[in-house]
């Protein structure tokens, strides 16, 4: 018995994967200005106008390969949003995937990954923010006359504290911090996050 025959569009498709495994592997590597479309094409086994004809360019490229899947939704519950916040720290200790791994070493010298990253930890941030308890005007001081920036401004710390113990983990591979069990870091940053998630006295 003989497999269907594969489309033209499932080969393409294939492909397209193909390349894109090889940009975020090199992108997580290298970071986005020592990547090239050449080295990208010779690892996926494709001829570099190949990559320019599906992608456009080499920016076109690295915006697809550190596409990441929509966050899920926080939770409103104060405890239940701490632990969905320390497993997600728990599995991003574990291992980052290299698109985002890409992300992380190309936003410090790359513009355009730069805005990628504020864009991604922004919509990060409104979900955090949208699921922590204020006062009622989110200033925290309990008059309900305030701005409502205050669970804005908590859960940015909260996401920037968590992309620091990242960053430390992952990218610098700080002493104190690489051999480190998640778990062990989790409990330690639990009474700091709590603090940030709850409004201030």
């Amino acid at each position: 018995m003989t497999s269907p025959p594969v489309s033209r569009a499932d080969r393409r498709r294939a492909t397209e994967a193909r390349i894109l495994d090889r940009a975020r592997e090199q992108f997580a590597t290298k970071g986005f200005d020592r990547t090239t479309i050449r080295a990208v094409a010779a690892s996926a086994d494709v001829d570099p106008a190949l990559v320019m004809q599906y992608f456009g360019s080499k920016r076109g490229l690295f915006a697809q390969a550190v596409q990441a899947p929509p966050a899920a939704q926080a939770s409103a519950d104060g405890a239940a949003l701490l632990d969905q916040l320390l497993a997600t720290l728990g599995v991003k200790l574990g291992g980052l995937p290299d698109g985002t791994l890409a992300l992380l070493r190309s936003m410090l010298t790359d513009p355009a990954s730069a805005d990628h990253a504020r864009q991604t930890l922004g919509r990060q941030i409104s979900g955090i923010a949208g699921a922590l308890p204020t006062d009622g005007d989110g200033d925290g001081d309990g008059d309900g006359d305030g701005d409502g920036q205050d669970a804005e401004l908590r859960a940015a710390l909260i996401v920037t504290t968590m992309l620091g113990v990242t960053i430390g983990h992952h990218l610098l591979g700080l002493d104190a911090m690489r051999d480190a069990p998640a778990g062990r870091i989790g409990t330690l940053l639990r009474p700091a996050l709590a603090a940030l998630a709850r409004p201030p006295d």
